[in-house]
C-alpha cells in the first residue's frame, strides 16, 4: 500500500508524512520542489494540484491519498485519483464549513467545493475539519523578536488553537485505520484561549516579557488590508469579534481517533520558540 501525500511540505504536509513513515507506512509525497527536504524514506515526485495531469506520474500504485484543500481543480484531481486506483481520500478541509460566522462565505466556498468534489466520487473519504492553526501567532514573531510586543484587536478573543501535528495524527489514522470512513472531524486543542493569554503563554515559554497593545478594529484593518484580500480581512476581524463573547468549542477528536489528548497551546510553543527569541 503505497500513500500518497499532497501537499507534503506544509505545515500540516510535512507532520504527515512523519507520522505515517513512523507508522511504517510506504509513502510519496508531492510536491513542486522534487528537491524539497523531507525525510530521507520519502519518494518525492514532481506535481502540483493547479496542474491536474502532473499528478498522473505521482499516482501509479496509490489506493489512498491525503489531499491539500485547492477547490479550483479539486474535481479534476480527484477524478484522475480515482481512474488510477485511489481507494481512500482524507481531505484538509476546514471549520469554516461548520461556521458559527457568517461572514466566512469564501472559505466555506472554497473546502466545500474540495469536500463534494470527494463525497460525490467512488471512494472512501474522510474530512478533517480543524478551527485555527496555533501557527497563526507566527504573525506575532517579528513584533516579539524586535519590539517585545503583540498589537491585536479583540484581545478577549478566545480560540481552541490546534497543533498542526495533532491534524496530522487524527489524518494518519484515518488514512490507515478502519472505522473512520464518512467521518467529520472538527478538530480542535484542548481549551480555548484569549489572545491575551496566547501572548502570557508564549512570553512563559520564552522567558521574556511580551507587553499587549490592544489595537481598535478600524486600526487592525487598515494593518491588514496591505497584505490580505478585503474578503479575508472582514472574515478574519469577524471571527475574532464574535470569539469574545462565542469562544471556538472544545471538541475531543484528537482523542477519540488517536488516543492521545491534543497537545496544548504550551506544547505548541515550546515546539516553536526559536521563531520568537
Amino acid at each position: 500500500m503505497t500513500i500518497l501525500v499532497t501537499g507534503a511540505t506544509g505545515s500540516v504536509g510535512r507532520h504527515v508524512v512523519d507520522q505515517l513513515l513512523a507508522r511504517g507506512a510506504n509513502v510519496r509525497a508531492l510536491s513542486r520542489n522534487p528537491a524539497a527536504s523531507l525525510r530521507a524514506r520519502v519518494e518525492v515526485v514532481n506535481g502540483d494540484l493547479l496542474r491536474p495531469d502532473s499528478l498522473r506520474p505521482a499516482l501509479t500504485g496509490v489506493d489512498r491519498m491525503y489531499l491539500f484543500p485547492v477547490p479550483d481543480t479539486a474535481k479534476e484531481c480527484v477524478d484522475i485519483a480515482v481512474r488510477a486506483g485511489v481507494r481512500r481520500i482524507v481531505v484538509l478541509s476546514s471549520d469554516a464549513v461548520n461556521t458559527r460566522y457568517e461572514i466566512a462565505g469564501d472559505s466555506i466556498d472554497d473546502h466545500l467545493a474540495v469536500e463534494n468534489a470527494v463525497a460525490q466520487s467512488d471512494v472512501e473519504w474522510t474530512f478533517l475539519r480543524p478551527v485555527a492553526f496555533a501557527s497563526n501567532t507566527l504573525f506575532w514573531a517579528h513584533s516579539i523578536t524586535t519590539e517585545g510586543v503583540v498589537r491585536a484587536a479583540y484581545p478577549d478573543a478566545a480560540q481552541a488553537l490546534v497543533h498542526e501535528a495533532d491534524i496530522a495524527a487524527v489524518a494518519a489514522v484515518a488514512l490507515l485505520e478502519d472505522g473512520h470512513v464518512g467521518g467529520r472531524y472538527t478538530i480542535t486543542g484542548p481549551e480555548a484561549i484569549t489572545q491575551v493569554e496566547q501572548v502570557r503563554t508564549i512570553a512563559g515559554q520564552i522567558g521574556r516579557d511580551i507587553r499587549f497593545e490592544e489595537m481598535t478594529p478600524e486600526e487592525k484593518h487598515a494593518e491588514m488590508i496591505q497584505y490580505l484580500p478585503e474578503d479575508s480581512v472582514r472574515m478574519i476581524l469577524g471571527y475574532f469579534a464574535i470569539a469574545v463573547t462565542n469562544p471556538d468549542p472544545v471538541t475531543p477528536a484528537v482523542q477519540q481517533v488517536t488516543g492521545v489528548p491534543a497537545r496544548t497551546f504550551a506544547e505548541w510553543v515550546a515546539d516553536h520558540t526559536s521563531y520568537f527569541q
